[in-house]
């Protein structure tokens, strides 16, 4: 009886083709998976018979719907917390690898991209959103943070849209994506294996890609765009909240709903990160990521946010602090301190 690989590495012309092969799982990134794509990458820019890089999901649901959180709760609930960072720093130095790359990076998304979907797509040079294409940061629901380079990318986006996106959660589609530039190009989902076929071939990817566009789709968004810019610019997290209770309308008050069953820490962790990114390079941006998620495991919120979510289910998390005004702003600070082990990247 075989088993099937988790991810599948694969030269096919002039491409270097990568396929997450979990779709059970949503293509969840594993530390394997991590290894074996940072290995492929540094191993196809030495060959001047791979032009470009392609990377796609298995399956219809999901490009990748995150890391393997149920996995990386268990190593620290055992107290291996060494083995649970180790995922953490190889995930983002293959983060930054994809940022830096001087071969073209080509990302179909289809489905579901959250979290490690993110970071192993987004910093890539082309972005191919299919017609399922759904998008969301939903890491401060698990008492976690938007990582994976979102201290770099969402405060880059217009109108606050990243504060927007990394403080509630909340899922956009496929124009939205593209207004905001987490997607660069719409190609229909039946058309992806043509561009597979047409890319490896060594065809040009920008021709290749206009000649298998979508139409535009509306982007839902830019509806709420004006009350996104304004009360997102707010300073703390209890201020952006009592804006949103202050406007009183449909989506503010759905926006604070959401926002209340976060974690108040995590919230508070990524304002400010969103505050500090814009000021960072792409590597200062994921050495501070690296300080977050060591503190993150040696705290309670993320463990109980697991249990909560994707253990229990009962979407009754106990979060500690309960309340955001319970938050105190030096205890957020302490995250972000320089620690003796402060991961550092090669040039």
């Amino acid at each position: 009886m075989t088993t099937e690989p988790e991810v599948i590495i694969e030269q096919r012309g002039q491409a270097g083709l990568i396929t997450l092969n979990r779709p059970r799982a949503l293509n969840a990134l594993t530390h394997g998976i991590v290894r074996e794509v940072l290995a492929a990458l540094n191993r196809w820019v030495e060959d001047a018979a791979v032009t470009r890089v392609i990377i796609r999901g298995a399956g219809e649901k999901a490009f990748c719907a995150g890391g393997d959180i149920r996995a990386v709760h268990d190593l620290g609930k055992a107290g291996k917390h060494g083995e649970a960072l180790a995922f953490f720093r190889d995930e983002y130095i293959m983060n930054r690898t994809i940022k830096r790359y001087p071969k073209p990076y080509v990302a179909l998304l289809d489905g579901i991209v959250m979290g490690g979907g993110f970071g192993i797509s987004v910093h890539g040079s082309h972005r191919v959103a299919g017609d399922r294409f759904s998008f969301a940061m939903p890491e401060v629901g698990i008492g976690f943070f938007p990582d994976v380079g979102g201290t770099f990318v969402l405060p880059r986006l217009p109108f606050e849209a990243g504060r927007y996106l990394a403080l509630t959660g909340g899922r956009i589609n496929r124009g939205d994506a593209m207004t905001l530039g987490i997607a660069t190009h719409a190609v229909p989902s039946a058309r992806f294996e043509m561009v597979v076929d047409a890319l490896v071939t060594g065809g040009d990817i920008e021709a290749t890609l206009k000649a298998h566009a979508a139409p535009v789709d509306s982007a839902p968004i830019l509806t709420h765009r004006d009350a996104i810019a304004r009360i997102f610019a707010g300073g703390s997290v209890p201020a952006i909240m009592a804006a949103l209770e202050r406007d009183g309308g449909d989506f503010a008050l759905a926006t604070l709903a959401m926002m209340r069953s976060k974690s108040p820490t995590s919230m508070a962790i990524a304002l400010e990160q969103m505050k500090r990114g814009p000021a960072l390079s792409f590597e200062a941006c994921m050495t501070t990521e690296m300080r977050i998620v060591t503190r993150i495991l040696d705290g309670t919120d993320f463990y109980e946010g697991v249990r909560s979510v994707i253990i229990d289910k009962d979407q009754k998390p106990q979060w500690q602090p309960a309340s955001i005004e319970a938050v105190d702003p030096a205890d957020i600070t302490r995250y972000f301190a320089p620690m003796a082990n402060d991961l550092e990247f090669a040039s």
